[in-house]
């Protein structure tokens, strides 16, 4: 139990202190995740001036520290504790690997958009498309993770007052 606060303590706060440094580029890094082609993804960046983007591409190895944190805690939340053993055996299956999976999109994520903000390559429009395939999954996947906490504990409740 303590491995699963440590990561989750440590995860939460590299978040933050990633959101905080970012959060003066506009449009958002979140817009950058969801731009699907060449013209879109180049309108971002070229909104952001030369000091904003050289600081996205500071914190892109950073945010590699922010996902393996968020998928080990996935993973040992849902491996190592009974929060989701009220839930049926399918859920309780796939839980462990729905955050790891979200970091894993995430870090293919950061591998492409590293290299499409290292100059500009408006010739391989599939991968500005992959690029945001991947982003979509990842944020699906931690929007999956947290209804199913939300379940586990919705369950929980009922059947405490049972």
């Amino acid at each position: 139990m303590r491995a699963v606060w440590i990561s989750g303590v440590l995860t939460a706060a590299s978040w933050l202190v990633m959101a905080w440094h970012l959060a003066g580029l506009k449009p958002s890094v979140i817009a950058l995740q969801l731009a699907w082609s060449p013209k879109v993804f180049g309108e971002i960046i070229h909104f952001w001036p030369p000091e904003g983007l050289a600081l996205y591409r500071r914190w892109l190895p950073f945010d590699g520290l922010v996902l393996l944190g968020y998928g080990a805690f996935g993973w040992l939340l849902a491996a190592h504790t009974r929060i989701f053993s009220q839930l049926p055996r399918i859920s309780r299956a796939a839980a462990p690997f729905v955050l790891p999976l979200a970091a894993a999109f995430d870090a293919a994520e950061n591998g492409l958009h590293w290299w499409l903000t290292e100059m500009p390559r408006f010739g391989v429009p599939s991968i500005y498309l992959i690029s945001t395939v991947c982003s979509v999954l990842k944020w699906l996947s931690l929007i999956l993770f947290c209804a199913l906490v939300l379940w586990a504990q919705a369950v929980k409740d009922e059947r405490g007052r049972a």
